[in-house]
């Protein structure tokens, strides 16, 4: 019962009031404490930047995890409504879909007003890209691909974690996806970031495919192209660098019919509908959807184990 009201605490907070303030964010403190060795660290070679990012790594998941282990082992015995709140608070930072639906928002609105210099600013908030020559067809598809990546980034991944290992499994995954945030690219944290990188790879190996279904089906209940999402996904989910990212993005290409495009690096799914700034509004209402069926599922998943237990 208490794992079904921390859930339900989380989702509720993240529903009406989203993301905490910056300095009180479990993800700003993340990134904080990855600064602490990310700047002093070596970048020259390949061994020592390596080793240097891996212990980095495996000490800033250790700190989250243990230390949201300890903190809520300890008020579990001192006071169970403040764990359930502490619980809950700490789950909501692990996730989001409030704010992502918002960027997406805002995006369409921007686009649909003709305002690209305004598109391509809160567009920042969805891709780590450069957005200032993207025309209105790559800001589209840019958009649909980070709102259908997120899909196992910023919920699935994180609650699957909270299923399996609780919050402090949660609270692993998120600082494990801020790792790959900060440092796990190629150029000068090639290798500083490697570990971070494959860790961030191994722990949505999973959650990604899982996430990939759940748009699949999404598409069925949204009235989407469900057919395609799945021809789709199966067809092109190997064409990104990404070992993962393929799947979600390639399933919402198809439900939409668009091609999703990044220059130079890959193309996905069939140029059946043209990207229009409507494609954001639809990934949206489709990413959504694919979340709450998950949250339903989780609830599920929790109640069959109160069942079994009691």
């Amino acid at each position: 019962m208490e794992a079904l009201a921390i859930l339900a605490l989380a989702l509720a907070w993240d529903w009406l009031l989203g993301e905490p303030p910056s300095l009180l964010h479990p993800t700003v403190w993340m990134g904080w404490a990855i600064a602490l060795w990310e700047r002093p660290g070596p970048r020259r070679g390949r061994a020592l930047p390596f080793l240097w990012g891996l212990g980095g790594t495996l000490a800033t998941v250790a700190l989250f995890a243990l230390g949201a282990h300890f903190l809520l082992t300890y008020l579990r015995g001192a006071a169970i409504p403040l764990y359930v709140i502490v619980a809950a608070y700490l789950l909501k930072g692990s996730f989001s879909l409030r704010a992502l639906r918002q960027a997406g928002r805002r995006v369409e609105r921007a686009l649909r007003g003709g305002d690209l210099g305004r598109a391509r600013e809160e567009l920042r908030a969805l891709v780590g890209r450069d957005t200032a020559a993207l025309g209105p067809p790559l800001l589209v598809s840019a958009a649909v691909e980070s709102l259908a990546e997120n899909t196992t980034d910023s919920f699935v991944a994180p609650l699957a974690f909270f299923l399996i290992l609780g919050v402090p499994g949660a609270v692993a995954y998120r600082a494990i996806n801020t790792l790959d945030a900060s440092v796990g690219y190629r150029g000068q944290y090639e290798y500083l970031g490697k570990a971070a990188a494959r860790l961030d790879d191994a722990a949505n190996y999973l959650p990604a495919r899982l996430a990939a279904l759940l748009l699949v089906a999404a598409a069925y209940l949204t009235r989407l192209d469900a057919p395609g999402a799945w021809r789709t996904m199966r067809r092109d989910q190997g064409r990104t660098a990404s070992p993962n990212g393929g799947w979600t993005m390639a399933a919402a290409a198809g439900a939409l019919g668009v091609r999703l495009e990044k220059a130079g690096h890959y193309r996905l799914g069939e140029e059946r509908l043209p990207l229009e700034a409507r494609a954001i509004g639809q990934a949206v209402r489709l990413v959504q959807t694919a979340a709450l069926a998950w949250f339903g599922l989780c609830f599920v998943i929790l109640g069959v184990r109160y069942v079994l237990a009691a």
